[in-house]
């Protein structure tokens, strides 16, 4: 399978490594200092780029008739307008806050969670979220996405950074050297507390499961989301 890769940072690099391991060729390598120039060889395009440049690399790829497969996060108030441009060019395309494995089974935990919660309501939910410095947007996509489940399975009506209000989830964003992410999710009473995390010990998972995307995406046509790359729905 030959791979476009848009962004090539540490990620890029990382999603690199993994793809030429399990056999498959780079085509192109996207950064600010080149052009698209290749982009039309690719099979699929990978897009782990910054948030300024996620919706033009996007778009590059569904002109032009590839698959794409995106995991940068902080671009989402766009999103509509790309699934509406893959719907008109016919094309193929995912979005996914985290590619992880086993982020996307703790987004089913998290959701199945707050829907049994949701009857106790004693406990208030609350959620950190921990990445390193280098890291653009806050909170975190995959924080987002936990916060997005569990308004969908209860009674909160929105999430803030700060100053929740009672029917809010806090989520609490800190940016420390060198963690590539970890995510928990606490919900809290006067006589106890029940918890669930996930700590990423690096960005292979990440990586690994970027890839597998990218293999199932090829060869077919509309919007989809690792649930369906990973038969969770």
């Amino acid at each position: 399978m030959k791979i476009a890769l848009l962004g090539y940072g540490k990620m890029g690099h990382v999603i690199e490594r993994v793809a030429l391991s399990r056999g498959h060729e780079i085509v192109l390598r996207k950064t600010s200092e080149n052009t698209f120039e290749g982009l039309e060889k690719a099979d699929v395009a990978i897009d782990f780029s910054i948030p300024d440049a996620a919706v033009s690399n996007i778009s590059a790829c569904l002109h032009t008739n590839v698959p794409i497969v995106s995991g940068t996060t902080g671009w989402l108030s766009s999103y509509e307008s790309m699934v509406a441009l893959c719907n008109e060019k016919n094309g193929a395309f995912i979005y996914g806050s985290n590619f992880s494995l086993g982020v996307n089974i703790f987004f089913e935990l998290n959701a199945h969670l707050a829907r049994i919660m949701s009857k106790f309501d004693q406990y208030k939910v609350s959620m950190e979220e921990i990445h390193h410095t280098q890291k653009l947007d806050a909170p975190s996509g995959t924080a987002i996405t936990l916060a997005e489940d569990i308004i969908a399975n209860s009674d909160y009506s929105g999430w803030a950074l700060e100053h929740a209000k009672e029917d809010e989830v806090l989520i609490d964003a800190k940016r420390i050297e060198n963690v590539p992410g970890t995510h928990t999710v606490v919900y809290n009473s006067e006589v106890d507390a029940i918890e669930i995390k996930h700590t990423a010990h690096n960005r292979e998972g990440f990586a690994l499961g970027a890839v597998l995307a990218a293999e199932w995406l090829v060869g077919k046509t509309g919007v989809f989301t690792m649930k369906d790359v990973l038969a969770l729905k």
